[in-house]
């Protein structure tokens, strides 16, 4: 993953330290592919967009102690969620341009 811009990114010890959570927590975020990590210099950074996710997976992982296997499965469901929520805005709007015609 190539970052278009370095100010878009955050550097991944900050987070961990900031969050008080270990680097390869985040580390096994990436390997299994819950998040991207780009290399600049040898040193690791993650998208500012991905922090939200970044955060829920942190807080999933040391607040709910919920396994790497369970947050894959709550990653994949709301995503699952989330297509299911945008085919019925599609369907509706569909529906509606159907409805106007005739």
């Amino acid at each position: 993953m190539e970052p278009k811009n370095i100010d878009d990114l955050i550097a991944v010890n900050e987070f961990c330290v900031n969050h008080n959570i270990e680097i390869s927590f985040v580390n096994l975020l990436q390997q299994n592919g819950l998040i991207e990590i780009s290399t600049i210099e040898s040193k690791y950074f993650v998208e500012k967009k991905q922090l939200p996710q970044l955060e829920k997976f942190v807080r999933f992982y040391y607040e709910l102690d919920i396994n790497l296997e369970g947050i894959e499965t709550i990653s994949y469901l709301l995503k699952r969620i989330e297509n299911l929520q945008d085919e019925i805005i599609n369907l509706k709007n569909r529906l509606r341009f159907y409805d106007a015609l005739g």
